[in-house]
């Protein structure tokens, strides 16, 4: 400690000792936030529907305290998904402190055809999101332990997006995924004034742009070209965000989103 019994910077980051379960973990962004967990000590359950693939992503995770990542299958479109899975985590582990709900079912309909029924399963994901906090509010109750939920948002939780962006090249970016975004970043809020009580934080990121290499390059580039920064995110710059919100250097954080996008939603 440093003088005062102020903690260090080292020691504010320092997630040793802590178990966190990271959604959609196997993907393009939740392996990049599960792999600086994993880089700053905790261990980490890594969920995904592929059983086996999530098994394969746990063993990849670096390891520097030799922990042993686990993995556990998890829908969390399934309304028995959540308590079922974060069940096997925790006899896995044998607690939770961290959860990050990144998993995401996507639709690739835009408003001109998206029917009433895609639109309602779209923002089931935000359902998904809410029983498993739930979850691990009561579990850490119970432990009368602190903990930190981290939700995914999105910049289209903040601003809508631009139609040049994505005409004569691909669906526009979904009206019910904007929904669902800003509907994540509301519900952050309001558990985080709820829970505070509990030692519980719960905050959100807010990323964007980052498409995957898969995306069309057309997109790609109109997306640059909106950005201040003239360019798309990488997977790696989501991690300082993650571990921030995740550790003790938030400790007197809750209730906020977090944007990373470049300077997007700043125009």
């Amino acid at each position: 400690m440093t003088q005062g019994n102020e903690p260090t910077v080292r020691e504010l980051f320092d997630l040793t000792g802590r178990v966190a379960m990271v959604t959609g973990s196997t993907g393009y962004l939740g392996r990049s936030m599960a792999a600086a967990l994993a880089e700053a000590g905790a261990r980490v359950i890594v969920t995904c529907i592929d059983g086996e693939l999530a098994r394969r992503t746990a063993e990849a995770l670096p390891d520097p305290h030799g922990v042993g990542h686990k993995s556990v299958v998890l829908d969390h479109m399934d309304n028995a998904g959540p308590a079922r899975s974060f069940a096997e985590a925790v006899e896995l582990a044998g607690k939770i402190d961290i959860l990050v709900n990144n998993g995401h079912e996507p639709l690739g309909r835009d408003w001109t055809d998206v029917t009433g029924e895609q639109f309602s399963r779209q923002l089931a994901n935000a359902t998904g999101y809410f029983l498993l906090a739930r979850e691990l509010r009561d579990h850490v109750v119970a432990r009368k332990a602190p903990a930190s939920v981290i939700m995914l948002g999105s910049m289209y939780g903040h601003v809508a997006s631009y139609p040049e962006c994505y005409e004569g090249v691909c669906p526009a970016n979904s009206v019910a995924y904007q929904v669902l975004k800003g509907g994540v970043i509301q519900m952050t809020r309001h558990l985080a004034v709820y829970w505070a009580r509990d030692g519980i934080r719960v905050n959100s990121i807010s990323p964007g742009p980052f498409p995957p290499a898969a995306a069309p390059q057309e997109m790609t580039a109109r997306l640059c070209k909106k950005s201040p920064m003239g360019r798309i995110g990488k997977p790696h710059e989501l991690r300082g965000a993650v571990l921030f919100l995740a550790s003790d250097a938030s400790s007197y954080v809750t209730g906020h989103d977090l944007k990373v996008d470049g300077g997007w939603t700043a125009w």
